[in-house]
């Protein structure tokens, strides 16, 4: 089941919007080939292809383009620097200039045409980078680079501008990374670091400099894609390519703002299928940090409660610091999968240890307390009158000899016990010496994950520098907070990737036979009536009362009859939202007269403000269950989102709502219902029953079919209240309103 905004595309339409939107055939994926023929129901790709990176980070020979070696002018240095990492990937590198004959001692050409092979990349370093995309093109280069500015960063001016060179480079063939970006993809990476690597994304290069440098501690990087302003190589091609690349454990991204939200989505399917974690820290959760961003790159940044859920459905973990994104990346990248979920925190302090036990509980982590044996096991080295229940506090002393080790190794041994984290709060030679000592070899020894938080402030200690950032198994924190978002990312990825199915390989390809009968119900441009609304849920098998529509106060009598008493009785007409605050609602009508009565005051309430009507609604009175809300909206970046909430006149002000952007399935939407503050509503509170929770999960599914099938034409859906019955017994849409595109 999957959103989007065009559902009735033709073939060849959707085949052209796959190329525009610059998808391109990929590989198999698990046995299907992924053309662009695979499109959903509403003409979207449902598979992500990978882009063939390996000659921009690699290349065999690179052309700069306004290459200088002229003192005091910026072409210079960045020459010098590309050279330098040509000479560490051992590529040829061809300066480009018109009026030079060398640069720094190698020859130089005047133009690209004149070149004396077909090059893998070209840096352009000349301000329009137009012209040259064109000549590249013509030379059947791969990959250019271009770093210059004053693009769709700077505003309207420049985003036409940004749109011509897009349009230039599509019409190419060659790929384009920029422009507005920077050398951050030519650094100098260490070569001498092994295990798992992070692959860097960022669209700020500055704001990546954190996760570079924890090279300097030992964890390696293999890429980073400053992507800039992306007008054509983005975020979601590098997510893609880094998935496939054996070397990579983590991906670690820095965005503003995403290009395509389906690409987005689909690239982070691809990882994790391939159960590569992603680590984001995205702008945009204020108004203020959505509007800078936007001055900065020039993209939509989206709504922020769907940029969330979408990243929560695909498994993209969202961080909001950099030093949280450097943290959770390493340890991602390196830590084997748990073996099982308990943390046991091991301190010197009872009051350490209480204190990140209660943070750590607090955050959702696990704290089992340990067995009665295990207990008595660890009292053979620590005092009985201290507590070893979890956390395990020693008391000191007994780190400073042979019992250290037996209490560690005592620890990891429990099965219940999957992450052993020791907090020391500063350091105290010899004992904090020999305790980190015994971590160290410990962690060697074991297949289960041991982290250290040191917090000293100074970071020069021998242990610290020497021992801890000397070892690959043991996972160092300079913060107590860092090291528990860190943990909680690591138990939540392994759980996601572990049941993770990929909606998008269940997600239909044809309309159902609900779309002719709720397309001819579409006026565009306009609110429907209420009664339209309704028919349209009932045309995709969502139940609505027993209802009538009539225009006169006879008519409502008999229609009352025929419903059955009580009745409800509403205004119906296209142009009103809230009937509630107008008076247009009468409830619990048990007579003719009422009726009658109940039918001339809407009709007087409409013509005094000014509400034109197509009838009123006679309903049958529901029996009273949990109002809830479901609805669609359209969001810039991903089309089609489906909320589900409680419900009720109340709706705007609970805000207790949760999101998700198909694709997603049944799994996904009880999820939705997971999320919600008053989800114990539905299991029944104060001696009410339990609502009907798989009848609202099928009108949830319905809805997010309707939004897929018809989300070129609806704009907006709101079905409110949702009115779910006892156990068994369904749920029934008691009002709903929808506006057409």
């Amino acid at each position: 089941m999957l959103g989007s905004t065009h559902g009735t595309l033709t073939t060849d339409s959707r085949r052209a919007r796959v190329i525009a939107c610059g998808e391109q055939p990929g590989p198999a994926v698990h046995g299907r080939p992924a053309d662009v023929d695979d499109l959903d129901v509403s003409g979207r790709p449902l598979y992500a292809g990978v882009p063939d990176l390996d000659r921009f980070f690699r290349p065999e020979s690179v052309a700069v383009i306004g290459a200088s070696d002229a003192e005091g002018r910026p072409n210079t240095g960045i020459t010098r620097q590309l050279m330098a990492w040509a000479g560490r990937v051992g590529a040829r590198l061809h300066p480009v200039h018109p009026t030079r004959t060398a640069v720094f001692g190698v020859p130089c050409f005047p133009s690209v045409a004149d070149l004396p092979e077909q090059v893998d990349l070209a840096v352009v370093l000349v301000a329009d980078p137009l012209p040259v995309i064109e000549q590249l093109a013509e030379a059947k280069v791969k990959f250019a680079v271009a770093f210059a500015s004053g693009f769709a960063e700077t505003g309207e001016e420049g985003a036409l501008a940004q749109a011509q060179l897009a349009s230039a480079v599509g019409r190419s063939g060659l790929r384009l990374l920029g422009p507005n970006t920077n050398l951050n993809a030519f650094e100098h990476f260490r070569e001498d670091l092994d295990g798992p690597a992070i692959a860097l994304i960022t669209q700020s290069g500055h704001q990546g400099r954190p996760v570079f440098a924890l090279q300097e501690l030992g964890i390696r990087l293999s890429h980073w894609a400053p992507t800039g302003n992306e007008a054509d190589l983005e975020t979601a091609d590098f997510i893609s390519y880094f998935a496939e690349r054996p070397e990579v454990g983590a991906i670690a991204c820095y965005v503003e703002g995403l290009k395509d939200g389906r690409s987005f989505l689909l690239a982070a399917d691809r990882a994790a299928r391939r159960q590569v974690p992603v680590v984001a820290v995205k702008v945009g959760r204020t108004e203020t940090g959505a509007r800078t961003a936007a001055s900065h790159t020039g993209k939509l940044t989206g709504a922020d409660t769907v940029v969330d859920a979408a990243m929560r459905q695909y498994g993209v973990i969202r961080v909001d610091g950099l030093d949280e994104l450097q943290d959770t990346s390493a340890l991602l990248a390196r830590a084997k999968p748990p073996v099982a979920e308990g943390v046991v925190v091991y301190s010197i302090s009872g009051g350490t240890g209480a204190h990140f036990a209660d943070l750590a509980s607090e955050a959702g982590l696990r704290l089992p307390q340990l067995s009665t044996a295990k207990q008595a096991e660890l009292h053979e080295w620590i005092p009985p009158y201290l507590s070893v229940a979890n956390p395990v506090d020693n008391g000191g002393h007994p780190v400073g000899d042979w019992r250290g080790r037996k209490i560690i190794d005592a620890i990891l041994d429990d099965p219940e016990v999957g992450v052993l984290v020791c907090p020391i709060t500063g350091p105290f030679p010899p004992l904090s010496d020999k305790l980190v000592e015994d971590l160290v070899a410990a962690a060697e020894e074991t297949d289960k994950l041991v982290c250290v938080v040191w917090g000293s402030p100074v970071g020069t200690e021998p242990a610290y520098r020497e021992r801890l950032l000397g070892s690959s198994r043991v996972a160092t924190f300079r913060t107590v907070g860092n090291c528990i978002t860190a943990l909680r990312a690591y138990f939540s990825h392994h759980r996601f990737v572990h049941a993770y199915r990929s909606p998008f390989d269940e997600a239909p390809r044809a309309l159902s036979p609900s779309f002719r009968k709720a397309q001819a119900l579409m006026r565009p441009g306009q609110q429907l009536s209420e009664h339209a609304a309704k028919q349209l849920l009932r045309a995709y098998g969502i139940r609505v009362p027993r209802e009538q529509l009539v225009t006169s106060a006879a008519a409502a009598v008999r229609a009352a009859g025929l419903v059955g008493y009580p009745v409800v009785m509403k205004a119906s007409g296209g142009q009103i939202a809230h009937k509630t605050e107008l008076g247009l609602v009468k409830v619990e009508l048990t007579s003719a007269s009422q009726v009658r009565d109940a039918y001339r005051e809407l009709t007087d309430i409409a013509r005094y403000e000014d509400v034109t009507l197509d009838g009123v609604l006679v309903c049958q009175m529901v029996e009273r269950g949990v109002e809830m809300v479901v609805g669609v909206t359209q969001d810039e970046l991903f089309g089609p989102t489906v909320t589900v909430g409680l419900g009720g006149v109340l709706v705007e002000v609970l805000r207790d709502v949760a999101v998700r952007v198909p694709p997603f399935g049944e799994e996904a939407a009880r999820d939705m219902l997971g999320e919600l503050r008053g989800r114990p509503l539905l299991d029944g509170v104060r001696g009410r029953p339990p609502a009907d929770l798989d009848a609202l999960v099928e009108v949830i599914l319905r809805v997010q079919r309707m939004a897929l099938e018809l989300g070129d034409v609806l704009s907006e859906l709101d079905i409110n209240p949702l009115m779910v019955l006892p156990r068994g017994q369904g749920a029934v849409a008691l009002d709903a309103l929808a506006v057409c595109r």
